[in-house]
């Protein structure tokens, strides 16, 4: 009898663990995820989203369709804001933000309404390693003309608290001491390039990988010229132009640019779901997004766009993230001055 007993019961866990995994498995099937992507169309951050909408669902159980949405403001602090406050933690939604901010909420940039650390990431496609560009109109060819201009380099960024636009250039003017305006308030790339086409601001920064595929015939006409890199060790196709460590003379400088910008590059083009979303929901798609980066015409499809790939997982960017709220106080409160 205790046998019967005993065989019945194990029939019984393995139908209900059974059943609870088809139950995951199945939860997308027929559903539609969306993309929320904080900047506009046209630019790094959207042409990754739409790539990842192309490749991804593969690697989703049920293969749901992805849809990419903008929601342009702020940097992507608005896009940012929403999935925190507004999205369903149901796994439907996920953003695609700056994750610079992490690091703005530590010195307590006003508008942030998130908790950085309590976001559950997905992970990311690149990192946002920058290299700033100046066009040939502004008169400024290279660093040496740059540090000896009589008057202010108008500098394009998307908003305050953006990392790879805002954050670099403020960065990079404090701790090079170069003479720089910067103008604010763009919504994505897509428009900073217009700007600089149209001599309404000399040059801008963003993500070397996405840059090059975007502004590809400006910058191989030479109406475009890369200047300076803000990443620890040069980009292989950029052995010439200088690092902006290179540059700094001092040891504070040098540390501004090594917390300011290298140690958030990698959490910069975050994918992150909302709090409270089920872990079985959030696992299935940081392992989909780790397999679309892997995939094969995914990644010819990159190339292609000249868009480079460098993937960060969920839990190195939580690490990362949480590593921000333990740096020291007194480089943070230095950051404050110069960022806000």
């Amino acid at each position: 009898m205790k046998k019967l007993i005993t065989s019945t019961a194990m029939i019984v866990c393995i139908f209900f663990f059974a059943g609870a995994a088809s139950a995951q498995n199945n939860f997308y099937e027929g559903k539609t995820i969306r993309i929320i992507v904080g900047f506009s169309p046209g630019g790094g951050y959207d042409a990754l989203a739409r790539m990842l909408s192309r490749h991804m669902p593969k690697y989703i159980p049920g293969n749901p369709t992805i849809v990419v949405e903008n929601m342009t403001g702020a940097g992507s602090l608005l896009a940012a804001n929403h999935i925190f406050k507004v999205a369903k933690p149901d796994g439907l939604t996920f953003g695609h933000f700056s994750g610079g901010f992490a690091f703005n909420q530590v010195m307590g940039q006003p508008g942030i309404e998130f908790d950085a650390r309590k976001f559950v990431f997905v992970g990311a496609v690149a990192r946002d390693e920058s290299a700033i560009a100046l066009t040939k109109a502004s008169g400024i060819n290279n660093m040496e003309q740059w540090m000896a201009a009589k008057t202010p380099v108008k500098m394009g960024t998307t908003g305050p608290g953006a990392f790879g636009t805002d954050n670099v250039i403020k960065v990079i003017k404090a701790a090079l001491n170069l003479p720089i305006q910067i103008i604010s308030g763009f919504k994505g790339t897509a428009e900073m390039r217009l700007a600089a086409e149209s001599g309404e601001i000399d040059g801008t920064t963003w993500g070397w990988d996405t840059m090059r595929g975007a502004w590809q015939n400006a910058i191989e006409s030479g109406t475009v010229l890369i200047v300076l890199q803000t990443v620890p060790k040069p980009f292989p196709d950029l052995p010439r132009v200088p690092l902006a460590i290179d540059l700094a003379k001092t040891p504070e400088a040098k540390q501004l640019i090594e917390v300011g910008i290298h140690y958030p590059s990698k959490i910069t083009k975050t994918l992150a779901l909302p709090p409270g979303t089920p872990g079985d929901r959030a696992q299935l798609l940081q392992k989909a997004l780790q397999e679309t980066v892997k995939d094969k015409e995914f990644i010819a499809e990159a190339e292609k766009a000249k868009l480079g790939l460098a993937p960060v997982t969920a839990e190195e960017m939580k690490t990362t993230v949480d590593g921000i709220f333990k740096l020291d106080a007194g480089i943070l409160a230095k950051l404050k001055t110069i960022l806000f």
